[in-house]
């Protein structure tokens, strides 16, 4: 019988701390070691018994939760899950979580906490799981009933033709998950000002897509913004996905612009990877290529297929430089995948296909 995860819940709710563990302890493949009311509490039960995963909460008493995930991940790395509510405040704060080390987040809402983890109980049972397979890095110290798995077909039609013809311009599309957000920035951070039009999904909550995409944007040498209806796909641009919302790539003669749209999760992600991937296919075909990076479970792996199908050229994250290798994975054993390449070479790769 495989080895359970251990998991240690740190939230200073009682109510949190005992929807989580039910919704953990749910789970078969999961094990609820421990729960601790602040990071005191925790760090005396790391001291007798090392979790696999942990769950915790930012705003807690004594010490912080960013406070004490740093010092996690600078002194003994354990893969991490923040669990937060997400104010535009709390946004950067969950920013700063991810910078620290923090595999993934769970959005909570400061009202009705408990009906929305119950409703989430899928979402975190699968965040967990992939959190203990995570590849971490050790972070320097600083001075200073489950709903039916839906496909891209409740968002758009599967394509029954090719794509429009061939145009001068290509166009981008990118799909993230667990680790993506490190996985972006080095992305990003390599392409030059007048790179291809990008359009990607990172698995995000509401709130939380705006200070990611505005970070980015004062990393980079081009322009990176939240999306908004009707927003062209230009050159030197890339656009992110709102968080909680679909993005779907579309195209009038030869201007791509992007559509914003609400429905149902697909792959259980909302924005997902398969919906944008299925665009990409009906409005882009051959002028499209598909990046495909770190993340857990399968979204985008069908919506790629369906891309190259339509003449796209695709790239997969290698297993290597992946913190979570389901996403590419499921992918490459689609069959939709032509190149597999490690994380720092991945735009040289993007840049040659499109010229």
């Amino acid at each position: 019988m495989p080895k359970k995860i251990k998991v240690l819940i740190v939230d200073d709710s009682a109510v949190v701390r005992q929807t989580l563990a039910d919704i953990l302890s749910s789970d078969p493949q999961i094990e609820v070691m421990s729960t601790a009311g602040d990071p005191f509490i925790a760090a005396e039960r790391i001291r007798h018994e090392v979790p696999d995963v942990i769950t915790l909460d930012v705003e807690m008493p004594r010490m912080d939760g960013i406070t004490f995930l740093h010092k996690i991940m600078s002194q003994h790395p354990i893969p991490v899950v923040m669990c937060s509510s997400l104010t535009e405040k709390g946004s950067e704060t969950a920013l700063k979580a991810l910078e620290f080390g923090a595999v993934e987040i769970i959005q909570k809402p400061r009202l009705g906490t408990k009906a929305f983890l119950e409703e989430s109980r899928v979402r975190i049972c699968d965040v967990v799981k992939a959190a203990s397979q995570a590849r971490l890095r050790r972070v320097p110290v600083v001075t200073h009933q489950v709903a039916p798995k839906l496909t891209a077909d409740v968002i758009m039609e599967k394509p029954k033709s090719q794509a429009m013809m061939q145009t001068t311009e290509k166009v981008v599309v990118v799909g993230a998950s667990t680790g993506g957000t490190e996985a972006l920035r080095v992305f990003l951070e390599s392409l030059p000002a007048d790179c291809p039009g990008i359009v990607i999904v990172q698995h995000m909550p509401e709130g939380f897509t705006r200070a990611f995409s505005q970070r980015l944007d004062g990393l980079c040498r081009i322009t990176v913004k939240e999306a908004e209806n009707n927003d062209t796909v230009v050159r030197g641009r890339a656009l992110i996905a709102p968080g909680n919302h679909h993005l779907l790539l579309k195209r009038s003669g030869a201007r791509y612009f992007v559509e914003i749209k609400d429905g149902p999760l697909v792959s259980r992600h909302r924005p997902s990877v398969d919906v944008l991937f299925r665009s990409a296919a009906r409005y882009a075909g051959k002028n499209a290529v598909g990046i495909i990076m770190t993340g857990m479970g399968d979204d985008g792996a069908h919506g790629m297929l369906e891309m190259k199908q339509a003449g796209a050229l695709n790239i997969a994250q290698d297993e290597a430089s992946c913190i979570v290798f389901g996403m590419p994975n499921e992918a490459i054993k689609l069959g939709g995948v032509d190149y597999i390449r490690p994380l720092d070479s991945i735009s040289r790769e993007m840049l040659r296909l499109c010229q």
